[in-house]
C-alpha cells in the first residue's frame, strides 16, 4: 500500500509529462502555464528575493556553492535544482534540509483543481512548488537554477537580484539550437531590466551575445574571468583578484579543474550581493565553500564512492562537461581504467564518445528510463571511435561487473548520464 507521499508523486509521474524520462515532448516552450500557476498562488515568487542561474556546464555547482556560503552567512536560504538523483524532495531545499514530503502531498491537493485546468508539465508544477514553499516558510533568499536554456524555461517568471550564467557549451541542440550563439541567446534570456548579471567565463564566440542582451535591458554586466584567476594545486584552491592573492588554499569537496571555470562567477557574485546589503565576509565565503556538499546535499560531481579501487562517479553528460571530466581522469594515477557508461537517446553520442579514452575497458550500460539510448547502439557506436568493452544493460550490474574486474590500484568511473549516476545503489 503506497503513503500519501508516494501516491502524490504516482499522480504527478503519471499524470504530467516528465522530460527527464520522455525528453523534448515534456518541454514547453512559453511560461503561460507557469505564469498560470503561480497567479493561482498568489505570485509567491515575487515574496522572496532571488538569484538565478543558468549555463549548459557548471550553473549546478555554481548553484550550491552560492546556495552554502549563504546559509554560512546566517540567511534563511532556498535552492532550487533539477532534476533529482534519488529523490523527488532533493529539488527543494532550505538550508540544505529537503522540503517536507507533507507539504508536497499538501501542495499538490491544494493545485490538483488547477493541474486539471492548466495541464502543466511535471517540471513547471514543481517550479510553482519551489516558490510556493520558499514563500511560506519565510527564506530570506533564493538560489534558483535554470532548467533547460533560460529564456523560456518555467524558473524565468522570477525577478532576482542578479543573474549568473556559468560556461555555454553544446547541449539539447534539438530545442535550443545548433551553434553556440543560438545557446548563449536562450541562456541570456534569463537577463533582466536593471538587473546585474555576472558570466562566469568569458567565451569570444558568445560574449557578444551577453553584452547586446545587457544593454538592451540596461543591466550591468561583469565578466567575472577578468578580474578572478583561479588555480587548483595539491587539491586546493587559490582565488586571485587582479592578480592579488583574494582567499588562498580552499579545500573545496567539489573536486574537478573544471570548479576553475566556476570559482569566478561564485566569488563575483558574493561581491555584489555585498553591494546590495548582503553580509559576507572572507572566512564565510571560505568555510561556506569546504562545506558546499554537508550543507546542500549534493551528490554526482567527481564524487568519490571508493578509494581501493578508486570508484568515482559523475554526471557530466555533454561535450563540453565531458571534455573537463576526461581531463580530470587522465590525471588520476591508476593501474587500469575501466568505464561504466550510458547516454540518452535524444543526444548525439558521436560528439562525446570521440572524447573518452580508448585505453580502458568499457561495460555499456542503460539507465531505466524511456529515454536511455540502448547499451547496444551505444556499444556500437562506441566501437567507431576505438572504444572496446562489452554490453551489461543493468547499471548497478554493470557497476558489480567492473569492481569483480578491477583490482586496488585500477580506477572505476561512472558516468555518461545523470541518470545512470542516479541508479548507483548507495549513491
Amino acid at each position: 500500500m503506497l503513503n500519501a507521499y508516494q501516491q502524490t508523486l504516482k499522480y504527478l509521474y503519471e499524470n504530467l509529462p516528465m522530460f527527464q524520462r520522455v525528453g523534448a515532448s515534456a518541454y514547453r516552450p512559453d511560461l503561460t502555464n507557469t505564469f498560470a500557476l503561480c497567479e493561482a498562488l498568489g505570485n509567491p515568487q515575487f515574496k522572496f528575493k532571488s538569484i538565478h542561474i543558468a549555463g549548459t556546464n557548471g550553473k549546478g555547482s555554481t548553484s550550491h556553492m552560492l546556495a552554502s556560503v549563504l546559509q554560512s552567512a546566517g540567511y534563511k536560504t532556498g535552492l532550487y535544482t533539477s532534476p533529482h538523483l534519488k529523490e523527488f524532495t532533493e529539488r527543494i531545499r532550505i538550508n540544505g534540509q529537503e522540503i517536507n514530503q507533507q507539504f508536497v502531498v499538501d501542495f499538490v491537493n491544494r493545485i490538483k483543481p488547477e493541474i486539471e485546468r492548466i495541464k502543466p508539465s511535471f517540471f513547471e508544477i514543481t517550479v510553482a512548488m519551489a516558490f510556493d514553499y520558499f514563500a511560506t516558510q519565510k527564506i530570506d533568499v533564493a538560489v534558483i537554477e535554470v532548467g533547460l536554456g533560460g529564456r523560456l524555461d518555467s524558473t524565468n517568471v522570477i525577478t532576482p537580484v542578479l543573474s549568473v550564467i556559468t560556461n555555454i557549451s553544446f547541449d539539447h541542440k534539438d530545442i535550443l539550437g545548433d551553434t553556440l550563439e543560438k545557446i548563449a541567446s536562450e541562456k541570456a534570456g534569463i537577463i533582466k531590466d536593471n538587473v546585474p548579471v555576472v558570466i562566469s567565463q568569458r567565451q569570444s564566440e558568445v560574449e557578444h551575445v551577453f553584452i547586446e542582451k545587457a544593454r538592451q535591458h540596461k543591466a550591468t554586466v561583469y565578466f567575472a574571468s577578468d578580474e578572478m584567476d583561479v588555480q587548483l594545486s595539491n587539491n586546493l584552491f587559490e582565488i586571485r583578484k587582479n592578480n592579488a592573492l583574494y582567499i588562498s588554499k580552499i579545500d573545496l569537496p567539489l573536486k574537478g579543474n573544471y570548479q576553475t571555470k566556476n570559482l569566478p562567477g561564485v566569488i563575483k557574485s558574493i561581491e555584489l550581493l555585498r553591494t546590495m546589503g548582503f553580509v559576507i565576509s572572507n572566512e564565510t565565503i571560505e568555510s561556506g565553500l569546504e562545506k558546499t556538499v554537508v550543507q546542500t546535499g549534493l551528490k554526482g560531481r567527481w564524487q568519490k564512492l571508493n578509494d581501493r579501487p578508486l570508484i568515482i562517479c559523475d554526471t557530466g553528460h555533454n561535450a563540453g562537461g565531458v571534455q573537463e571530466l576526461v581531463l580530470q581522469i587522465n590525471q588520476q594515477k591508476f593501474r587500469k581504467l575501466f568505464m561504466v557508461w550510458g547516454m540518452v537517446k535524444d543526444k548525439e553520442p558521436d560528439e562525446v564518445l570521440r572524447l573518452l579514452p580508448r585505453q580502458a575497458t568499457y561495460y555499456f550500460c542503460q539507465a531505466s528510463i524511456p529515454r536511455a539510448m540502448d547499451a547496444g547502439l551505444l556499444k556500437a557506436s562506441a566501437e567507431r571511435f576505438g572504444l572496446t568493452g562489452e554490453v551489461i544493460t543493468g547499471v548497478n550490474e554493470a557497476i558489480a561487473k567492473a569492481k569483480a574486474s578491477a583490482g586496488e590500484d585500477d580506477f572505476i568511473f561512472i558516468g555518461g548520464s545523470t541518470f545512470v549516476v542516479a541508479e548507483i545503489e548507495n549513491l
